[in-house]
C-alpha cells in the first residue's frame, strides 16, 4: 500500500480486506493513468487472494498500456478461466472481453457498439457502480482503448453522472477535465484538473493534468508550476523505484509540456535544455516518438537550421515509418529555409512515399501539407502554396490535444515567419489572425500582428501589439532575439 494515492472503491467480492484495498490502489492508480503501479497493486492483490479475477482484469488494462499485449490476454484469460460466483465480478469481465474485440479491431463500428451495449447493460444491473458509468463515457470517444484521454463533450455526461453516484470521485473529475478540454471548453475543464490535483497531489498525471487546463485558460506561469512539480514527482519516483524514465511515457510527454510551456514565454535557455533530453528519450509510442519533433521545430524557429537538420537525420533512422516521414519532413522544412529547393523536394517526395502506405501515417499529413505549402510558397507557384497553407492552418487548429496545441501555435507561427519572408504580407496577416484566434495571450501572436501592422504603415496598431508582445514576455531571456528587437521599436 501507497501514501498519497486518491481514493477508489469497486467491489470486488473478495472475502480478503488486503486484497480488496490493494485492488483500489490499483484502480486508482489506473484512473491516473500510472500503469506500473497499477500493475503492482493488482498483483499484489493477487498474492492475498489467487482468485481475484478483478484484479486480472486490471492487469489487462495495465499490461496493454504498458504495450504487453501477450501479458494483457495472458491476464485477462485468467480472469475469464474461472468465473467468480459474485455477479458483479462476472460482468466486469464480460465486458472487458467486449472491449478487447473491439481493441483488437479499430474502426470495427459492430464491435464498439457492442462493447458500448454492454456498457449499458451493466450501468442497467448495476445502476450505482460508477466504474462502469465511467467506462460507458470513455467509450464515447469511438476508441475502445482510449483511458479517458480522448474523452468528448458527449462523454461529459457520464462523467457527471459518476460525480452523482460517487460525489467528489477523483476518476470523474480527471477525465471530465480531458473531456471539456478537447471540446475547447477551457472554463469547463479547469475546476475539475484542479479538484483531480487536490486530490491526488502526489499523482505527477494529476499535476501536469491541472498544468493543461492552466495553460490552454492564458494562466502559463501558473501551468509551468504545475509542469515542474509533475517533473519532480516523476525524478523522485524514478530514483527511489530505480525505474527508468522511459518506462514511464508520462514523463517524456509532460517534459515536452514543460519545454514548450517555457518556449512560450520566451525561457528559451532552459526550453532547449528539456526538449534536448526529451527527444533524446527512447520510446515505443508513435504519437510520442512524431512529438519528438518539437526539438528541430524549436532549433528551425531560432534560426539554427544546420542543427534542425542533424535533429530530423536521427527521426529518419528511426524503424517507424512515420516517423522516419516525420524526419524527412522537418529535414525539408530545414532545407526550405537554406534555400536548398532541390534537397528539399527530396525530402519532401520521401515523406510523401512512406506516409502513402505507413500504418498511422495521418499524424503526419498535416505537417507534411505544410511543407508543400511552403515550398510553392518560396518557389514558383506562390497562389498555390498560400491556399495550401490557409487549408493546413485551419487542420493545424482543428487537430485535438495538447501537443498538438502547441504545436499547431508554433507551426502558424513558422508559416507567418515563411510568408514574410517572401512578402505575402497578406498571408502573413492572416496567419497572424489565426495565431490570434488561438491564443491570443501568447507573445508570438501580438509580434506577428505589429509585424504586419507596421509593414502596412499603421503605427499605432503596431506599437499597441509590440507593447503585450513586452508584457507577454516579461519573464523571457533577457537576451531573447524577439524581445531585444521589441524594446528597440518601442524606443
Amino acid at each position: 500500500m501507497r501514501a498519497g494515492v486518491p481514493r477508489a472503491h469497486d467491489d470486488t467480492g473478495s472475502p480478503s480486506k488486503e486484497a480488496q484495498a490493494l485492488y483500489d490502489q490499483g484502480l486508482a492508480y489506473l484512473h491516473s493513468f500510472v500503469w506500473i503501479e497499477a500493475a503492482r497493486s493488482f498483483n499484489a492483490a493477487l498474492r492475498s487472494d489467487p482468485t481475484l479475477a478483478m484484479a486480472h482484469v486490471g492487469l489487462s488494462l495495465a499490461y496493454t498500456e504498458l504495450n504487453r499485449p501477450a501479458d494483457a490476454q495472458k491476464a485477462f484469460d485468467a480472469a475469464a478461466a474461472n468465473p467468480p460466483q459474485d455477479a458483479h465480478a462476472r460482468r466486469h469481465i464480460d465486458v472487458r472481453r467486449l472491449q478487447m474485440f473491439a481493441e483488437s479491431a479499430p474502426g470495427d463500428a459492430a464491435k464498439l457498439a457492442a462493447y458500448r451495449q454492454a456498457l449499458d447493460a451493466a450501468i442497467a444491473a448495476f445502476p450505482k457502480d460508477a466504474e462502469f458509468v465511467l467506462l460507458r463515457g470513455m467509450a464515447e470517444s469511438g476508441d475502445a482503448a482510449d483511458r479517458g484521454q480522448g474523452s468528448n463533450a458527449a462523454s461529459a455526461k457520464y462523467y457527471e453522472r459518476a460525480l452523482g453516484i460517487a460525489p467528489g470521485y477523483f476518476a470523474a473529475h480527471h477525465f471530465l477535465a480531458h473531456a471539456y478540454e478537447n471540446a475547447s471548453q477551457q472554463s469547463a475543464a479547469l475546476p475539475h484538473a484542479a479538484a483531480f490535483a487536490k486530490q491526488a497531489s502526489e499523482i505527477p498525471h494529476a499535476r501536469h493534468m491541472h498544468g493543461h487546463s492552466l495553460r490552454r485558460s492564458g494562466r502559463v506561469h501558473d501551468a509551468i508550476l504545475e509542469f515542474e512539480a509533475a517533473d519532480r514527482l516523476h525524478r523522485q519516483y524514478s530514483l527511489r523505484e530505480e525505474i527508468a524514465p522511459e518506462y514511464d511515457w508520462h514523463f517524456e510527454h509532460n517534459l515536452g509540456l514543460l519545454a514548450t510551456s517555457l518556449q512560450y514565454t520566451g525561457q528559451v535557455k532552459r526550453a532547449e535544455s528539456l526538449l534536448k533530453a526529451a527527444f533524446a528519450l527512447p520510446t515505443n509510442l508513435l504519437v510520442q516518438a512524431y512529438n519528438k519533433r518539437e526539438w528541430p521545430m524549436f532549433l528551425r524557429a531560432r534560426g539554427r537550421y544546420t542543427e534542425a537538420e542533424a535533429a530530423a537525420k536521427v527521426l529518419i533512422g528511426h524503424a517507424n515509418p512515420v516517423v522516419q516521414a516525420t524526419g524527412h519532413i522537418e529535414a525539408g522544412f530545414a532545407l526550405l529555409a537554406q534555400q536548398r529547393w532541390g534537397e528539399a523536394a527530396n525530402a519532401s517526395n520521401a515523406a510523401l512515399r512512406l506516409l502513402r502506405t505507413a500504418p498511422g501515417g495521418a499524424v503526419a499529413a498535416t505537417a507534411l501539407q505544410t511543407l508543400q505549402g511552403e515550398f510553392n510558397l518560396r518557389t514558383a507557384e506562390r497562389a498555390k502554396g498560400r491556399a495550401m497553407l490557409e487549408e493546413a492552418a485551419k487542420k493545424l487548429r482543428a487537430a485535438p490535444g495538447p501537443d498538438a496545441w502547441s504545436q499547431a501555435l508554433f507551426g502558424l507561427e513558422q508559416m507567418a515567419r515563411s510568408a514574410r519572408t517572401v512578402g505575402d504580407w497578406e498571408l502573413a496577416g492572416k496567419l497572424a489572425g489565426h495565431m490570434a484566434e488561438h491564443d491570443p495571450a501568447y507573445g508570438g501572436t501580438h509580434y506577428a500582428l505589429a509585424l504586419v501592422a507596421e509593414h502596412g504603415e499603421d503605427a499605432a496598431t503596431a506599437k499597441a501589439e509590440l507593447a503585450l508582445a513586452l508584457k507577454f514576455w516579461s519573464k523571457a531571456d533577457p537576451d531573447f532575439p524577439e524581445l531585444v528587437e521589441i524594446r528597440k521599436k518601442l524606443k
